[in-house]
């Protein structure tokens, strides 16, 4: 049984949330105070794991500005209590045929189940039964008479049917002188009359087939949030007693997940018959926990959860001075050192308790489906990444999950399909807003969305292209877009040539400046599994940051390759690797229209050994009428434009020199 839609409405933020589809794994995306919690809350509350969270409180949950009006329509019968929650779920083919099982095939009309709850707490059934055929299906397995069976046969319903029943059963029983065959009947009316009451008496077919087919398949809800992590430390009497009444909180859930994990209940913890057979249980849950936690926690591999149960002492936390203490303690194996779990980053605590719980109610093996209220909210951006491949990898297509975020890293842009926008526009305007658009909402068309709502998608999306678009398992690192240009097309014509262009493999990154790229190298090389070399301009000044590369270990220093090596000069850019009077022709060709004339070798007088700042320095002493300056963008794009043309007139050095560069960087793959 899957949950496939859901509806909201008349709960805090919420008027109505429009109907929205869920799948395996739903986003609801929004910025705070949007409403996502009260989405998840509401949802909660239909089928909950803790049976006392099943209640709605009209003072509390109402939204406040109409729940004045609400109540006294309610004191006044002008309305029957609101509905919250409808949610509605889509029935397995296993399902399908319980159902079948007892009533025949044809007995559900759709195979889907609609639950609802709201402000009278009472769960609400709805399931599109055809009676029709439940009643064909009741007359046929009884056996009957023909005669009798083709009466009962005209009822079309479970009442009809029912009716007649007590009539030919009281008709039977007072004749006289029974028709030979019909006395035969009786015994058999009697059972189908004893099958109907109790269909009666659960108030009709379709609580009947729910009570006796689909109850114990429907999914319970367990909701997590920052108020159920552990505190990392409990006194185990305290505890028990708060179990015994009925009063646990929160942070008590997690805890006791733990404590059945290692199959052992608080009486046992209190007065072990054997402290080995104790240290040996808490042993194995620790390890197994440390185990599934460390799987998907790439923030510090070098952890381990130990759990100790100890007599209190006179100097223990408040609460803890008597009786006997449970403490959960994480050692790390790099530094030699444990630590109370509570003293641990908040994002690890989270994760670590959200394990404890969920891990021993999946043992249960009972349907769950996950309502996680801002899940990375405390991890850092590559933790968020775990947790979103833990939901991925070990509940997709075993548990069901809704999340919330407002973080893009909570946001997987490779499928979208998966996010729903929580919005109030109400929030975002000064001007009252329509009723029918008021509240929290939850849509799917991103163009009804709201810019602040869709900036976590923006922000996935920009990261995914920057991880994507410009950065690959092996990224080459250049300075800016021109080279990009210059170094695709000079490596199509070598291959064309069948010389050695720059590899496929290759991720050309330009960067936007030599001042850039360490910057960049520093970013690309925390990424895991990235090959990183750069081909940069070299001049005299910037002699020092490129030796950082490798300096200060951010590059191997053969991953480090500058033109000037390929050109034999002291300073080079990319626009060096070609012919002086190549290059001057590119430009020319390419600012004919606004030069006075074309420019020659002989009007570079500027003192520089590269060919770019000889160019600026000659747009600025030599004003062109048009007042354009130099841009050396437009000489790459125009080369790359028209290669076609150009590519018989590079001389026979230049292709020697890059296809060294590629040569090498080849060679580093």
């Amino acid at each position: 049984m899957k949950l496939s839609n859901i509806e909201i409405s008349e709960f805090q933020s919420i008027r109505s949330s429009n109907r929205f589809d869920v799948g395996d794994i739903t986003c609801l995306v929004g910025k705070n105070e949007a409403g996502k919690t009260a989405i998840l809350q509401a949802l909660y509350r239909l089928n909950p794991i803790i049976p006392g969270h099943a209640k709605f409180d009209v003072t509390d949950d109402y939204p406040r500005a109409e729940v004045e009006d609400y109540q006294q329509d309610i004191e006044a019968k002008r309305r029957t209590p609101a509905i919250v929650v409808e949610a509605t779920f889509t029935l397995s083919p296993e399902e399908v045929s319980s159902v079948e099982s007892e009533f025949g095939a044809g007995i559900l009309r759709e195979p889907i189940l609609t639950l609802k709850r709201g402000y009278s707490n009472v769960l609400y059934v709805e399931l599109p039964v055809n009676e029709q055929a439940a009643v064909k299906t009741m007359i046929d397995a009884a056996q009957l008479s023909k005669d009798l069976s083709s009466e009962l046969l005209t009822c079309s319903n479970i009442e009809e049917l029912s009716a007649l029943i007590i009539e030919k059963s009281a008709s039977l029983k007072d004749a006289e002188n029974p028709q030979e065959g019909k006395d035969n009947d009786i015994p058999k009316i009697e059972s189908l009359n004893s099958q109907l009451k109790k269909i009666q008496e659960a108030k009709g077919l379709s609580l009947h087939v729910y009570n006796n087919h689909l109850k114990n398949v429907l999914p319970k809800f367990l909701y997590f949030d920052e108020y159920y992590v552990m505190k990392g430390h409990e006194n185990i009497e305290t505890l028990k007693e708060r179990v015994n009444q009925n009063k646990c909180i929160e942070t008590d859930y997690p805890l006791l997940g733990l404590i059945e994990m290692a199959r052992l209940n608080l009486d046992q913890l209190i007065n072990p018959d054997r402290t080995e057979w104790l240290l040996n249980k808490l042993e194995g849950a620790s390890n197994h926990l440390s185990e599934k936690v460390l799987k998907y926690w790439s923030q510090n591999k070098h952890l381990f959860m130990k759990f100790d149960v100890r007599s209190a002492r006179p100097g223990d936390p408040e609460g803890m001075t008597s009786g006997t203490n449970i403490w959960a303690r994480i050692h790390d194996t790099k530094r030699m050192v444990s630590t109370p779990l509570g003293t641990r980053s908040r994002g690890f605590v989270w994760f670590f308790s959200f394990l404890a719980w969920f891990d021993q109610q999946q043992r249960k093996n009972e349907p769950l489906i996950l309502l996680l209220d801002e899940p990375g909210l405390f991890l850092h951006g590559r933790a968020q990444g775990d947790l979103l491949r833990y939901i991925d990898e070990e509940l997709k297509g075993n548990r069901q999950v809704i999340y919330t975020t407002h973080s893009p890293f909570m946001v997987d842009s490779t499928k979208f399909d998966r996010i729903r926008i929580v919005q109030d526009k109400s929030m975002d305007s000064d001007e009252p807003v329509p009723s029918n658009e008021d509240g929290t909402k939850v849509i799917t068309e991103v163009l009804e969305a709201t810019q602040d709502s869709l900036f976590p998608l923006q922000g996935a999306l920009g990261y995914d292209i920057c991880q994507t678009l410009f950065v690959g398992p092996n990224s080459l690192v250049v300075e800016g877009v021109s080279d990009l240009l210059y170094i695709q097309t000079i490596s199509a014509l070598l291959d064309s040539q069948g010389r050695e262009g720059l590899s496929e493999k290759w991720t050309i990154t330009p960067v936007g400046g030599a001042d850039k790229v360490p910057t960049f190298v520093a970013l690309l090389g925390s990424q895991k599994g990235l090959k990183i070399a750069t081909l940069i301009d070299f001049q005299k000044k910037n002699q020092q940051t490129i030796e950082n590369l490798y300096k200060r270990k951010l590059l191997k220093k053969q991953n480090v390759l500058t033109f000037a090596e390929f050109t034999g000069g002291t300073e080079a850019d990319i626009e060096d690797m070609f012919d002086v009077d190549f290059y001057l022709k590119i430009v020319n060709d390419e600012y004919v229209r606004e030069l006075d004339k074309p420019i020659t070798k002989e009007m570079l007088t500027f003192k520089a050994r590269r060919i770019v700042p000889k160019l600026d320095n000659f747009f600025t002493a030599n004003p062109q009428k048009s007042g354009v300056k130099f841009n050396h963008y437009r000489p790459a794009r125009y080369f790359t434009e028209n290669s076609s043309s150009l590519m018989t007139k590079i001389q026979q050095k230049t292709l020697d020199q890059f296809e060294a560069a590629f040569k090498t960087l080849n060679g580093l793959l």
